[in-house]
């Protein structure tokens, strides 16, 4: 640790206030615009030259975000002015390690004052150490976008062969029925706290955030009751569905051990040839709409859907050689889809290992 040296965090950086700018500005554009929870929404202009980091003010209190482009800082974020000469992609990482939930200020609704946090006591080392930190962290990074990318690009052919069977192509001679005529809502239910020395495979609303993926948990940590997730199902978020899209395609590996937050409603197939058409017809944009117009509730940040929305929705009841053929043709995608998410599981895994044993110092990385 000798070439490391303690400093304030406002010695290091100088954290500034994101701007104002309306939701029906965010729309159209070439710069990202900033929150507190990464990007949400374009904008035509830009307030900050990349790279660029911020952490989250508001809403999602101090997370950070790295910007390798210019971008609009907005006013839910806090966005770094000045790096005084130190890397910003080693100060994103640096940021990453820090708890700054203890600096939250406000009780109704909770911020981060950064004249606060620029107290905080922090260790760096010299630039030359920040650049390979940084660049070992980033390496596993980019492989996991790279992968990202690729999961985005397959789900994008999935949809065109979707539409191409079904939406573009129907078959007059099928009938219209419901999604409960092909798939059960399945609402098996356990309470983990009672199985307390169990370890349980959660499937959560923050786990789908954080790149789906699920967190083991120790039965006597889990609050309220779950459902017990089978094989071969979609978990479809009644929570605040007009905002966040979470639709979680699961496949035949799932642990007996699984588990799910009960804000995810199970829909399962009466039979297993019905998955890859289900998820298609529950993520296409007309259905999902649809379905997320019966939201309800009277807090803004907390409305949900009744889940008898979900299998109510008008279904086509297509053919059997029909459903063959394109099963034979979307298995192999999203089979590849998972080996990916597989593949950014484990990356991440090393990441996140690695990540505070290179910021402390503890571990070393020589030319």
């Amino acid at each position: 640790m000798s070439e490391w040296k303690e400093y304030r965090l406002g010695e290091v950086v100088t954290f500034q206030r994101g701007f104002d700018l309306p939701k029906d500005k965010m729309r159209n554009g070439e710069y990202p615009v900033a929150g507190s929870n990464g990007v949400i929404g374009w904008h035509n202009e830009y307030t900050t030259e990349g790279p660029g980091v911020t952490i989250g003010r508001s809403g999602n209190i101090g997370i950070a975000h790295y910007y390798p482009i210019d971008f609009w800082a907005h006013n839910t974020s806090l966005y770094v002015k000045d790096f005084k000469g130190n890397e910003p992609q080693f100060i994103y990482y640096l940021l990453k390690t820090i708890d700054f939930s203890q600096f939250n200020t406000g009780s109704a609704v909770p911020s981060l004052n950064r004249n606060h946090i620029h107290e905080l006591i922090v260790s760096i080392p010299l630039l030359d150490e920040q650049k390979r930190i940084a660049g070992v962290l980033s390496s596993l990074d980019d492989k996991i976008d790279l992968l990202n990318r690729e999961n985005a690009t397959l789900e994008a052919l999935a949809e065109t062969l979707f539409r191409h069977y079904f939406i573009e192509n129907p078959d007059p001679t099928w009938k219209e029925g419901k999604v409960s005529d092909i798939a059960i809502h399945r609402k098996d239910s356990i309470n983990p706290q009672k199985h307390s020395d169990e370890i349980f495979l959660h499937y959560s609303i923050p786990a789908y955030d954080n790149g789906k993926r699920p967190i083991e948990e120790q039965g006597e940590n889990i609050q309220s009751n779950k459902y017990v997730i089978p094989q071969n199902c979609i978990l479809f978020s009644k929570l605040n569905p007009h905002k966040d899209k979470r639709i979680w395609l699961l496949l035949d590996d799932i642990k007996p051990n699984a588990i799910c937050s009960t804000e995810f409603q199970i829909v399962k197939p009466q039979n297993d040839q019905w998955l890859y058409f289900l998820y298609g017809w529950l993520t296409y944009k007309e259905n999902y709409d649809e379905i997320a117009s019966g939201v309800s509730g009277t807090s803004g940040s907390h409305q949900r859907i009744d889940p008898k929305v979900i299998f109510d929705i008008e279904c086509l009841i297509v053919d059997n050689g029909i459903l063959a053929q394109y099963n034979e043709q979307i298995i192999p995608i999203f089979k590849k889809v998972k080996s990916n998410q597989q593949q950014m599981q484990t990356l991440a895994i090393q990441r996140d290992a690695l990540l505070p044993r290179l910021m402390s110092g503890e571990a070393k990385i020589y030319d």
